[in-house]
């Protein structure tokens, strides 16, 4: 998978802010509690959208189910201003219940578009991580699949996150996607 400079960016950076949530001074685990803070404050927090993508992002950590992963992967090779509109890959991406309300606060923002399309990239990014991604702390947040917050879970549904083993499926996509590169016209990458 090929990530644009500003995916490769705002990787580090989602990753970074997930990491800074994950503890607090004393070392104990508290990235539920942080992220429902978090999620508190989004009327505050939509004004960041476009400065500080993955401040806000972290409010959707865990909301997002993926259906047709090789759209996002194309979508992770853009620079931001070259997106695909929400609209277009929404209809890939499930959202959990939880989170819609949240979905709408943001959409009424003039740049709330653009930040879904970022947020659903960079949770799948984070989902990726320590597998196709390489992410030096991967581990930290596989702990989280035993801290989340029933309330966050749909039992219908089964959201991509850190702590999920999507290594196969991982590469399975990036074959399927190699090949269709080469349908396009492209050559095949070593």
């Amino acid at each position: 998978m090929h990530l644009s400079p500003f995916f490769h960016q705002l990787r580090s950076a989602y990753v970074a802010e997930i990491e800074d949530l994950s503890q607090d001074s004393e070392g104990a685990f508290v990235l539920q509690q942080r992220l429902a803070q978090r999620r508190g404050e989004l009327e505050f927090l939509v004004h960041m959208l476009e400065l500080s993508p993955e401040m806000v992002a972290v409010v959707f950590h865990k909301a997002f189910v993926f259906g047709q992963p090789l759209v996002i992967d194309q979508l992770l090779g853009c620079e931001s201003e070259d997106l695909p509109d929400w609209d277009d890959i929404a209809g890939t991406i499930t959202i959990a219940p939880w989170a819609q309300p949240m979905v709408r606060t943001i959409r009424a923002q003039p740049a709330g578009d653009w930040f879904m399309t970022v947020a659903a990239g960079a949770e799948y990014m984070l989902g990726m991580s320590g597998r196709s991604l390489s992410q030096p702390h991967a581990d930290d947040d596989a702990h989280d699949a035993d801290r989340v917050d029933p309330a966050d879970q749909d039992d219908d549904q089964h959201y991509l996150s850190a702590d999920d083993d999507v290594g196969a499926d991982a590469q399975a996509r990036e074959e399927a996607s190699a090949d269709w590169m080469v349908e396009q016209g492209f050559d095949r990458k070593d």
